[in-house]
């Protein structure tokens, strides 16, 4: 079978690599061709553009850039019909790929959507668009079966892909030598993988890293920029970039400063106190504030509905809040509680396997066409 998948992100290029693993064993004469990163390209196949030239955060941004978006998008459109795949399989991005849905429905291509676009989140009544245009839904949040059920649309839970990413791993015994990081306790800075979200949120992270010198803050580099991209805001700091390393940093780490998005999921699943922080622009939080219904932005918070982590948003995202929520993080009570509540976090999570029951579940749903 010829698979077409669509990831306009660094989450979505990890779960797509997993994804497209799971796929050869159930096929074994599959072919990709793909927008999406380096982790996918090893996965073999022929990339049609990096996520890195897709992926733009907030209102006002994707406005900014909308010319390069519909460029991108009619790209795409144009490659999936010469390239004509079986199936196409999209992984969340949702403002891109449900476009992409509906151009490929009206030409009679299998729609598979893994990884559910968060319209739970924020203007509901895209779920009716979603049942004319995708054929399967995989969703990977416990709650989201609910949801749809709501709306008359039945789904397909498959349990949460970073868990397979997270079981997969294995950890290197030599991280800290190798990059020269000494004995100070690891605090991780995970500042995304969007060059907007790292160039708001990063300079705060650093300031913040000054107030702690008897600690290592480290920084986990996104693949699709390089050291001298961070090196204009470390400057002199000691605050080292690690590339392709960001499951040993949270393994060595013993607390994390974590930009709003799967990471802080995570970080969570690695048992990691953490303090979740996000900043876009104030057009862009002024619009999310008038559509968004939901309590939280951080994935622990909303698969636990109840406040886990602490979410330094917008105004409250500066080194002040951020240094007050580290220094409970590093000891006592209240690192002991968000560690209680990561046990549960993980009971509810389940096991891994999501990866392979999508890839039978698709490879399934083919053969019966």
């Amino acid at each position: 079978m010829r698979y077409y998948l669509i990831a306009g992100e660094a989450s979505g290029d990890l779960h797509g690599a997993n994804l497209m693993k799971a796929l050869k064993v159930e096929d074994q004469s599959a072919e990709f061709r793909f927008l999406g990163g380096d982790l996918m390209l090893a996965q073999g196949g022929d990339i049609v553009k990096h996520y890195s030239e897709m992926a733009y955060m907030g209102f006002a941004e994707v406005v900014m850039n909308l010319r390069t978006i519909l460029g991108n998008m009619k790209h795409a459109k144009t490659d999936l019909l010469k390239y004509n795949p079986d199936a196409l399989i999209l992984i969340d991005f949702p403002g891109f790929n449900l476009k992409i849905a509906e151009f490929a429905k009206q030409h009679g291509i299998k729609v598979y959507y893994y990884i559910s676009p968060k319209v739970w989140a924020w203007n509901q009544k895209r779920v009716l668009k979603i049942k004319k245009v995708v054929d399967k839904l995989f969703c990977i949040l416990p709650f989201e079966v609910e949801f749809y059920k709501s709306w008359g649309m039945e789904v397909d839970y498959v349990g949460n892909p970073l868990l397979d990413a997270i079981s997969a791993f294995q950890p290197d015994a030599n991280f800290k030598s190798k990059f020269h990081l000494g004995e100070k306790p690891l605090v991780a800075l995970l500042p995304g993988s969007r060059k907007q979200e790292i160039t708001k949120i990063l300079p705060d992270m650093i300031k913040t890293a000054a107030r702690f010198p008897d600690h290592q803050f480290v920084i986990a580099g996104a693949p699709s920029f390089n050291i001298s991209f961070y090196q204009q805001f470390i400057q002199d700091q000691n605050i080292p970039v690690v590339f392709n390393a960001t499951y040993d940093l949270l393994t060595n780490a013993k607390a994390a400063i974590v930009t709003s998005g799967t990471a802080t999921l995570e970080t969570a699943l690695f048992h990691i106190p953490e303090v979740v922080v996000y900043k876009t622009s104030a057009i862009s939080v002024a619009i999310a504030r008038m559509v968004i219904t939901i309590r939280f932005i951080s994935l622990v918070n909303l698969i636990m509905d109840r406040l886990v982590v602490k979410e330094l948003i917008q105004e409250e995202c500066n080194p002040d809040e951020i240094t007050g929520e580290l220094k409970q993080l590093l000891k006592g009570p209240y690192r002991d509680e968000m560690l209680k509540n990561y046990r549960e976090l993980s009971e509810r999570m389940g096991t891994p396997g999501a990866s392979e029951k999508t890839a039978r579940l698709i490879v399934k749903s083919l053969a019966e066409i």
